[in-house]
């Protein structure tokens, strides 16, 4: 196990320098960071003295030996618009991020999961029809759309809930459906795929044979083997939902790291960028760390070497 997790640590290191790598590659041909940190009537002479006073003259790879060797002590540089340390902004706002992905996640596996063993055990009723159609609705809705619907719905219309901010529950309700309805449909087809690869191996039909219920044969046997794709699924899902919740937290202004990260790129504030994606990342990585550690829980013929 320990050689495993060490192993995996090191392939995850490779991945962080990788996405390090190109993010500060990318930001790199945006254009002249010395134009936007300093103000609109600076001289040329200022701005020859800026850049060699801040580096931006050295070799790419310097500059980036530069950046890493910041990074590794979690100082990504200040923010350009907020003059804070970086890392300290994104690691405000990381929090609210968190809490938003944690709510959308367990709503869509609150609905996910019962739906897609209902859909596969009970294969090709009304039941099943429903799920599927609902699944594949819940994919086809862009999320802003859905958004705004919820929105017009119960903040305009019905006025149940806040249309925005951050506070209490009610705040938490509208974004963290709109976010988790996409991840609710794909969770749903995985699980009923899986589902119906399970139920169809012998050893269920050797426990249905011996008299076992049809709730302990689903609950018990079914479910945890087919618990492998579905982990594997919410794991990457939990990753997409921390990086993907720029729309959304966009719409109902939520003060999460992808609102941070918007902004930061409309004002080419570099190194909150730089710390948003870091961070998000490093989050993303664990996140796949624990998911194949928990595979050998799942399913013991899975040996770690």
């Amino acid at each position: 196990m320990r050689a495993y997790v060490a192993r995996r640590l090191a392939q995850s290191l490779l991945v962080l320098l990788g996405v390090s790598f190109v993010v500060f590659f990318i930001l790199h041909l945006t254009g002249d960071p010395a134009l936007v940190l300093l103000p609109p009537d600076a001289t040329a002479e200022d701005i020859r003295e800026f850049r060699e006073a801040m580096g931006f003259n050295d070799p790419f790879l310097v500059q980036y030996g530069r950046f890493l060797a910041g990074a590794l002590r979690g100082d990504f540089g200040r923010s350009v618009r907020h003059d804070e340390p970086a890392f300290d902004l994104v690691a405000e706002r990381m929090p609210a991020t968190l809490e938003l992905a944690g709510a959308a996640l367990l709503i869509a596996l609150a609905l996910a999961i019962p739906a897609g063993i209902v859909s596969a055990v009970r294969r090709n009723t009304a039941l099943d029809y429903v799920s599927t159609v609902v699944a594949l609705l819940g994919q086809s809705m862009p999320t802003f759309w859905l958004g705004i619907m919820l929105i017009l719905v119960f903040s305009v219309r019905l006025n149940l809930l806040p249309s925005s901010g951050r506070g209490t529950l009610e705040h938490l309700i509208l974004p963290a459906i709109t976010l988790g309805l996409f991840t609710t449909a794909r969770i749903t087809r995985l699980t009923r795929s899986g589902m119906l690869e399970v139920l169809n191996q012998d050893y269920i039909r050797t426990a249905r044979a011996k008299g076992v219920g049809g709730p302990p044969v689903v609950w018990k046997h079914a479910l945890k083997n087919a618990a492998i794709p579905i982990v594997t699924i919410v794991g990457i899902e939990l990753g997409t939902l921390l990086g993907g919740s720029v729309i959304t937290e966009t719409i109902f202004a939520w003060p999460g790291v992808g609102r941070l990260s918007v902004q930061a790129i409309y004002n080419r504030d570099y190194p909150v960028v730089q710390a948003a994606v870091f961070l998000l990342s490093t989050t993303f990585v664990a996140v796949n760390l624990a998911v194949d550690v928990l595979y050998t829980y799942l399913d013991p013929r899975i040996r770690l070497k």
